[in-house]
């Protein structure tokens, strides 16, 4: 199948990742090249294998690649919980104003507990809660005796993302946009968000997308109960970072859960699962969200017939040929997986 788009070389920053990471990069790396995808590969390092090589979770060369190239595909950063250094990832959409987090969720394997699943999260990805902007407070002997968390929501912040998700969400054919919010309790934090969406829609998109909200307590409820009656969700950051796993869950967990991170300066492609240094080096992990990620990447250079190519190939390697990681109650390893979705390229 020829793609629409000549395929020219296409500079792109490649981040392997800690724990599985190099592993399910290799494999994705594997099918890449079976789709003759004209990346330029620039190799970098961050999360815990940059403090091991450079002394930093995120080097200043990984920062320059990615200013040079506009593009990264990226495995998963180890962060540490409590203490330790602050998220690579949080980091990276700080330094390349990643306002967009894009995180579909899409029945690949029928006949689970949940079927026919096929919504998508847009996650607000530089405000809010998540990024960490926090301290502790000493009283007599008790360093952490308080802690302070602050978060920031702006009115410009939230047209970036719901701009994006309007637009994006309407380019899909997609027919109803679902605002998730706290706005009874946190009524100026969530409720600036929800006010901004209701303007925006009635000022551009009232015509050809619905919208409506839910508070996301109810929505988590609503989700495991009925998921059918959502489309798409744009919500906070905190809230889309745990609605987007609970949304992965409903298809088979987080290795099927691709995300895209996108903003004005850069692009940056990841599966949205952790590194599972618990697995690491045994060859078990499953690869099919970093190379689901690789196929948003593909749709976001304009060489979206290679990407229906890769998810088509990943979908009857899954289904008609039985091929399945542990995770997917297999038997499969990593790169045996990787050979049957290459096989299935060579007959599309």
């Amino acid at each position: 199948m020829a793609d629409s788009t000549p395929a020219s070389r296409i500079p792109a920053t490649l981040i392997a990742g800690d724990g599985i990471g190099p592993e399910i990069m290799e494999a994705t790396l594997r099918v890449l090249e079976a789709l003759q995808a004209p990346f330029d590969w620039d190799p970098q390092i961050a999360g815990l294998g940059g403090v091991k090589a450079a002394g930093d979770p995120l080097p200043q060369a990984t920062l320059d690649s990615i200013r040079r190239t506009r593009l990264a595909l990226k495995g998963p950063l180890e962060t540490p919980s409590g203490g330790g250094y602050r998220s690579s990832n949080v980091r990276l959409r700080e330094a390349f104003h990643l306002y967009a987090n894009m995180r579909p969720a899409k029945t690949m394997i029928p006949g689970g507990r949940f079927d026919n699943i096929d919504l998508l999260v847009f996650r607000e990805n530089v405000e809010g809660l998540y990024m960490g902007y926090e301290h502790y407070i000493p009283i007599d002997d008790d360093p952490h005796a308080v802690a302070m968390s602050t978060g920031v929501n702006t009115r410009q912040g939230a047209r970036h993302i719901l701009d994006y998700a309007f637009t994006t969400a309407i380019a899909l054919g997609r027919k109803k946009m679902t605002v998730v919010h706290k706005a009874n309790i946190m009524k100026a934090l969530t409720g600036i968000f929800l006010e901004t969406a209701y303007q925006l829609h009635q000022q551009k998109y009232a015509d050809r997308i619905a919208l409506d909200d839910v508070i996301v307590d109810a929505c988590c409820m609503k989700l495991v109960i009925n998921p059918w009656q959502f489309d798409c969700l744009v919500t906070t950051n905190l809230f889309g970072d745990i609605l987007s796993d609970l949304c992965a869950g409903l298809v088979g967990g987080l290795g099927m859960a691709p995300g895209a991170n996108i903003g004005q300066d850069a692009a940056i492609f990841e599966a949205v699962h952790g590194s599972a240094p618990d697995i690491a080096g045994k060859g078990i992990a499953n690869p099919v969200a970093l190379m689901l990620a690789a196929g948003m990447m593909l749709d976001h250079v304009g060489l979206k017939d290679k990407g229906e190519r890769l998810r088509r190939a990943i979908e009857r390697s899954l289904n008609a040929d039985g091929v399945r990681t542990g995770d997917l109650g297999g038997k499969a390893d990593t790169r045996t997986f990787a050979a049957a979705v290459v096989a299935r390229l060579g007959d599309s």
